[in-house]
């Protein structure tokens, strides 16, 4: 969904250097979304997102979409879809059905 949110985002970047700051989600959809930060990550890694409700889970970096002007975009998938990764954004997603 073309939707954003600010989150938090915590982990290693690829110097392995704990960080926890801002982020921000796009494209969010029920297994993850693209998040912009500025911070290089490693893909396969594992951070933990936090919503504005104060709610985490974890979620793996599968990809790094792009780097503009030092902020770097990555896609990430929850790493369990529990109620808590199903409900993390806040919204009802429409269903696969046709």
């Amino acid at each position: 969904m073309a939707l954003y949110a600010a989150i938090g985002l915590s982990g290693e970047d690829r110097q392995k250097c704990s960080f926890t700051m801002p982020a921000r989600a796009t494209n969010l959809n029920r297994h993850g979304a693209a998040v912009q930060l500025n911070r290089e990550l490693l893909v396969d890694s594992v951070v933990l997102v936090r919503n504005k409700r104060g709610t985490e889970v974890s979620a793996r970096i599968v990809a790094q979409l792009a780097t503009v002007k030092g902020v770097s975009a990555y896609a990430i998938e929850f790493v369990e879809m529990d109620d808590e990764a199903s409900n993390f954004w806040g919204i009802t997603f429409p269903s696969n059905a046709n």
